[in-house]
């Protein structure tokens, strides 16, 4: 991968490149084919056109810019975009910038995952930043970086799943997606799941959708890793759970879950949580994990304890109830040698 300017010749690759549906969703609403400013990203060997580069709303007085990028469906997945930042952060660190900004939309993970690997760090959310195709305006991550940061990946507090995913042969659990919007919404609307939620009102369609079209956003930020529980044997969806990760300084996250009732009282439930656990502990930080459940959850104090959970604390009036009301809530601690010990005894 190079560098360079752009010639008429290039026309065809850019208006190409603007004609792609995964281009158009993320472009603003009156960008046009790809403008041939900045530089071109071309093929090292045969110069052929890969995507382009370049700075938006530069402010020279604060010797700062917004970077863009784009690059070409035939170019993907091979690290040019990666590579392109790197050598473009030197070209313009090099002409006096001392700031460089990218506004990637939520649900933009591969742009996401460029700037991490280009040594981005993701500084916030800049809400209403850009006109939206549907007449509104999109909130935009804002990844940064600075002339002295060092151009190592970003570090990530929840990596990807190996594989994929994980699974005991008996579940699988994989990352919740755009494409789980229905089961999502089919599952949070179920009474006694809405009375187990915090707060335990119904969750609204919009916040349903945002869930599942940002959930590896969340991931990649290290805050929360949202997993769809399906039945091994015939692929069919099941239930969520989650790992939030909400005390980074304490190595210290959350577990939660819901099940659809066909899945129940059969230890799917268990078997994700235990593969959750497993995950946790063998490839992150996190050395505690805690979850929570109602005084009158049987079910639930049941999986907790069944994956090797102990009841540490009974805390009084800690949740939001309905109708203004405060519940109970009964602590459970999983660490790294409990869950050791359980395989131990069952092995």
């Amino acid at each position: 991968m190079r560098l360079r300017e752009y010639r008429p010749a290039d026309a065809a690759a850019f208006t190409e490149g603007y004609e792609d549906p995964v281009f158009r969703r993320f472009s603003r609403p009156d960008t046009g084919p790809p403008a041939p400013t900045g530089h071109v990203i071309a093929d090292e060997r045969t110069d052929e056109v890969l995507g382009g580069i370049g700075l938006n709303a530069a402010s020279p007085g604060r010797r700062q810019a917004e970077v863009t990028f784009w690059v070409g469906p035939w170019a993907r997945r091979r690290g040019v975009a990666t590579a392109a930042l790197r050598a473009f952060d030197q070209y313009a660190f090099g002409s006096g910038l001392e700031r460089l900004e990218l506004l990637i939309h939520w649900d933009n993970p591969a742009a996401q995952r460029v700037a991490m690997a280009a040594g981005y760090t993701r500084e916030g959310v800049r809400r209403g930043a850009l006109p939206s195709a549907s007449g509104g305006r999109d909130d935009m991550l804002v990844y940064t970086r600075l002339a002295g940061d060092p151009q190592e990946p970003a570090t990530r507090l929840l990596p990807d799943l190996p594989g994929g995913e994980l699974t005991d042969g008996v579940v699988t659990l994989r990352p919740l997606a755009e494409s789980d919007v229905d089961f999502y919404t089919e599952l949070h609307t179920l009474a006694d799941v809405i009375a187990t939620s915090v707060p335990p009102v119904p969750m609204p369609a919009d916040e349903i959708r945002q869930r599942c079209f940002r959930a590896e956003a969340q991931w990649l930020a290290g805050t929360r890793a949202d997993l769809i529980i399906t039945d091994a044997a015939t692929g069919a969806q099941a239930g969520e759970i989650g790992l939030y990760y909400q005390e980074p300084p304490l190595a210290q996250a959350m577990i939660g879950y819901s099940m659809l009732p066909a899945y129940r009282g059969r230890g799917l439930t268990t078997r994700a949580a235990q593969l959750v656990a497993l995950w946790a502990f063998a490839e992150t930080d996190i050395v505690r994990l805690i979850a929570g459940a109602l005084p009158t959850n049987v079910g639930s104090k049941r999986v907790l304890e069944k994956a090797g959970f102990r009841q540490e604390a009974y805390q009084r009036s800690r949740l939001p109830g309905p109708d203004g009301t405060r519940v109970d809530d009964v602590q459970y601690v999983l660490l790294a040698g409990d869950l050791l010990a359980q395989a131990s005894s069952t092995g």
